[in-house]
């Protein structure tokens, strides 16, 4: 996880959340500058070497970090009399040495503490003491940030290019350097049944992992288990390194299982420890749908006007592109959801039926069309959506803006909502978004944090929430979506509402998956109506503006009236709502 998208979500769970929270990750590489870091302490060029400078609010100087590195966040309530003095915060980071002290001496490894040097130590009083731990702190409010950095495996030739922490005659060393052969999984769980033990022994504790990147050997081993073939079959092949979206798309429709399900997909899911078809409880593929699933298709004379009016503009809607079921409500009563920057994606998500060939040239004219629409539909809540863009500069950002700026030229009274990919977590792309000032800002989850890797590898749990932070922070109406039935249980689920709300969002979504072609992510199972109701009234209790939870609701279902919910519902009672 990039370190500033992890930044942005502790700023937001540490303002605005009452629960504890602790994230464990890894960065990409970053060196951070605490409050005391030195420029004079970068002895290279770090940005030429690969990896990016960052200067931050916690304690401490200059530290590195990595992959092969385990990074905790704690972001806490921290008891103390002085709500966050030097005292209580001694006393913090005092508790989070002796958490890691206990978790080396879990792997059999004994550590300590060095005068005059936070941190975790090896050897400490001996000829060669060596940090095996940074830890750099700030609090406010007696709430904690930041956190600590345990070295597993990381290459230690990026410490030699800084000063770590400002300390000079002292080496920096790893479980790896000193023997100690464990995986960075292992290092997860000991590091969250000590912490649980140290900080949550009073309370409910909730976890949720997202499931490890899988090596290209280990996802053939899965594909192959999945799909029930020998060694070296060719739909255990993993697709080579720079495999575009749609190409890879090609070669899982060539190597699918006996009902067209893909079988590399069948093996990110096996991964996620899911078993999908139907060996393993989910539903066959031609099997019918429930009652309450069953949507007829029903024209009139508006749904035909605003077919009309698309085609004439030569518009792009998702309503068409994924299949949705609502279509026939929606364009019945005159409303329609756009989808620009093209009709296809740059990513290959297991649920969508969007097309993943290699996507064409921007359209320069289509804000103006989309606009133009708008207004000869009286629409006065007007959505759109984007395609995933990774080859363009910023993902497509700016095409975004200038949507909504159009629309609003010519609907200045209309409210206008944005449903965005992620844009790579680029905080300029995502700001030229915010500054538009959408009335609501849409970015999907999707699905539980188990499932990430397999129902949508080119995205992430955690980015996910940093952009609706962000968006929050900005002062926009935030929005995202789950889609039930891929496999997630009951109380991820609710788990995942919880994450959503701590990020900040005000409006959720949840909807049934629908299977769009054989060779998509199949369905685990058809959740019943009182499942969706129950999760409605969960997730309002939580505090979430406005729950829309329904088997056939979809992320842009109904959005004018969960817009005007969550406006009525974030107001105090003699406060006005606002028209536009």
């Amino acid at each position: 996880m990039a370190y500033q998208d992890a930044l942005a979500l502790q700023r937001r769970l540490h303002g605005h959340s009452a629960d504890d929270h602790l994230l464990m990750l890894e960065h990409p590489h970053v060196v951070t500058l605490g409050r005391r870091g030195r420029r004079e302490h970068l002895l290279v060029d770090v940005e030429a070497l690969g990896g990016s400078v960052v200067e931050t609010d916690r304690g401490g100087e200059v530290t590195y970090h990595g992959p092969g590195q385990l990074v905790g966040y704690p972001i806490l309530t921290v008891p103390g009399r002085r709500g966050g003095g030097m005292a209580d915060t001694a006393a913090y980071v005092g508790g989070v040495e002796q958490l890691l002290i206990d978790v080396l001496a879990d792997l059999g490894l004994e550590a300590g503490r060095l005068d005059r040097h936070t941190g975790v130590w090896i050897d400490p009083e001996g000829l060669r003491p060596r940090k095996i731990a940074a830890i750099g702190v700030r609090l406010s409010r007696a709430r904690s940030m930041h956190g600590f950095a345990l070295n597993v495996d990381p290459d230690l030739e990026w410490f030699a290019r800084i000063v770590p922490c400002g300390i000079t005659g002292l080496g920096v060393t790893s479980l790896s350097a000193e023997g100690i052969d464990v995986s960075m999984q292992q290092v997860v769980d000991l590091v969250a049944q000590r912490a649980a033990g140290r900080w949550g022994a009073h309370g409910r504790i909730d976890r949720a992992d997202v499931a490890h990147r899988v090596a290209p050997a280990d996802l053939a081993q899965f594909t192959r288990d999945a799909a029930g073939e020998a060694p070296g079959s060719a739909a255990g092949e993993a697709e080579p390194d720079g495999a575009a979206a749609g190409d890879a798309a090609a070669v899982d429709a060539a190597a699918g299982n006996g009902d067209g399900t893909s079988s590399r997909l069948l093996g990110r899911l096996a991964h996620a420890r899911l078993q999908g078809g139907d060996d393993a409880g989910g539903v066959p593929y031609r099997s019918r749908k429930p009652e309450w699933m069953r949507v007829p298709l029903s024209t009139g004379p508006t749904f035909h006007e605003v077919r009309s009016t698309l085609r004439c503009l030569d518009l792009v809607t998702v309503c068409e592109e994924a299949g949705c079921p609502n279509i026939s409500e929606c364009w019945n009563d005159g409303t329609a959801t756009f989808m620009i920057l093209g009709e296809r994606c740059t990513r290959a998500c297991g649920f969508c039926l969007v097309d993943t060939r290699r996507p064409g040239p921007v359209d320069s004219d289509e804000p103006e069309r989309v606009a133009e629409a708008a207004v000869r539909m009286s629409l006065e809540h007007v959505v759109v959506t984007m395609v995933a863009r990774d080859d363009l500069p910023g993902g497509g950002a700016e095409a975004v803006a200038a949507t909504v700026a159009a629309v609003r030229r010519r609907l200045p009274d209309a409210r206008v909502e944005t449903l965005i990919s992620d844009l790579g977590g680029d905080p300029d792309a995502l700001q030229t978004v915010f500054d538009a000032r959408p009335d609501v800002l849409n970015h999907n989850i999707e699905t539980v944090a188990r499932l990430q890797r397999a129902v949508r590898p080119s995205a992430g749990y955690a980015r996910s929430l940093a952009v609706l932070s962000r968006a929050k922070s900005a002062g926009l109406t935030t929005k995202s979506s789950i889609i039930a039935g891929m496999g997630e249980t009951h109380d991820e689920v609710v788990q995942t509402m919880a994450d959503l709300h701590a990020a900040g969002t005000d409006i959720v979504t949840i909807g049934q998956y629908l299977r769009p072609s054989a060779r998509h992510l199949p369905v685990d199972r058809w959740w019943p109506p009182d499942a969706f109701e129950q999760w409605r009234k969960i997730g309002e209790s939580m505090g979430i503006s406005h729950v829309e939870s329904s088997p056939l609701t979809r992320s842009s279902y109904h959005a004018r009236q969960a817009a005007d919910a969550a406006a009525t519902a974030g107001r105090s009672p003699d406060q006005p709502l606002a028209t536009t």
